[in-house]
């Protein structure tokens, strides 16, 4: 997956057309094809929430510095709270990609078929695969480029968990449990997030496929 997305060591690879502008499923392909294009249509939505994304940083650093101000607290927490929300969609998005690139790559690696054959015959499916590489290459690079996000989410948690040792209703908890919260952390803690979960998904997908030869799914790639 690295190979691919930063054009080494491909030189050797096979040559193959693939028609972007006029690609459509075939019979086949329908069934994948419509499951993987109902979350692609939010990619760009994501995309966009994502560039527009400003943080805190502001109220943030009001608040450190009056540890004593209670509304400042509350300015941050308030301003922090949807932000999060807003962190939530972005990884439940992750998990929803790496589901759609599990469905490609069983269907691109299928045999009796060289994954070659399966990129000339499924056109459709191909070009998803690289609309899937696209959209991770531009959210990490939107993401490795905004600090506000890991500082955003430092920050809710440092504040969620003095809340509960102070015995304080959290507004937001709710919404991001302890547990969703330390997958969260994992994920924002890499510096491309998204990446990190194709190639988790793709390892996954070869260790449950063991009846395909490893060399479909990398030639796939």
């Amino acid at each position: 997956l690295l190979k691919v997305l930063t054009c080494t060591d491909l030189e050797q690879g096979p040559n193959f057309f693939l028609d972007f502008e006029n690609a459509q499923p075939t019979e086949s392909e329908k069934e994948i094809y419509n499951q993987v294009n109902v979350v692609l249509k939010d990619a760009e939505g994501i995309l966009e929430d994502l560039q527009s994304y400003r943080g805190a940083g502001h109220e943030i650093r009001e608040a450190i510095q009056h540890p004593a101000d209670e509304k400042l607290q509350e300015k941050a927490w308030g301003a922090v709270v949807p932000l999060v929300g807003k962190l939530k969609t972005f990884y439940e998005f992750s998990q929803r990609l790496e589901a759609a690139l599990r469905g490609l790559l069983g269907a691109l690696t299928s045999t009796p078929y060289s994954p070659t054959q399966h990129l000339e015959r499924e056109q459709a499916l191909a070009k998803q695969f690289a609309e899937i590489l696209h959209f991770t290459l531009r959210f990490d690079e939107l993401k490795m480029t905004n600090p506000a996000i890991q500082n955003d989410f430092s920050y809710y948690r440092r504040t969620l968990s003095r809340m509960r040792i102070n015995n304080v209703p959290a507004e937001g908890e709710n919404e991001v449990n302890n547990e969703l919260a330390n997958r969260m952390s994992l994920f924002y803690a890499e510096a491309t997030p998204m990446l990190k979960t194709l190639s988790d998904a793709t390892t996954k997908f070869v260790s449950e496929n063991k009846n395909l030869p490893i060399e479909n799914t990398t030639d796939c790639l």
